[in-house]
């Protein structure tokens, strides 16, 4: 019998949820890259605490209650999550142009 290889993709985060993201990106499709890139990404992490997450991305914004900012597209756009490093979980709050982002409490969200 021959050598028998399995492939399996090893997903650490669960992201709820790419709707969210693929809504946007259908109507801001100049970011449809790198959003996917930044879910990609996010999927792949083991983040446990939000130093960890800083390492990986820099210029993320640590906010209270487990809330994180990102920029997208040289922060052309603004990303918001809730990450529940316990449970390897991340919920997208919000993403929307800089401008948006201007009119939100990130940190309520």
């Amino acid at each position: 019998m021959g050598n028998l290889h399995y492939f399996c993709k090893i997903y650490y985060m669960r992201v709820i949820s790419q709707k969210t993201l693929r809504e946007f990106w259908n109507n801001y499709p100049d970011c449809e890259q790198q959003l996917k890139a930044w879910y990609h990404e996010a999927l792949k992490s083991e983040w446990n605490n939000p130093n960890e997450l800083k390492q990986e991305y820099p210029s993320a914004s640590i906010l209270p209650n487990n809330r994180v900012v990102f920029n997208i597209k040289g922060n052309t756009y603004r990303l918001i999550v809730k990450i529940n490093y316990a449970y390897q979980t991340v919920w997208i709050r919000f993403v929307g142009t800089h401008k948006d982002y201007d009119k939100v409490n990130a940190g309520k969200i």
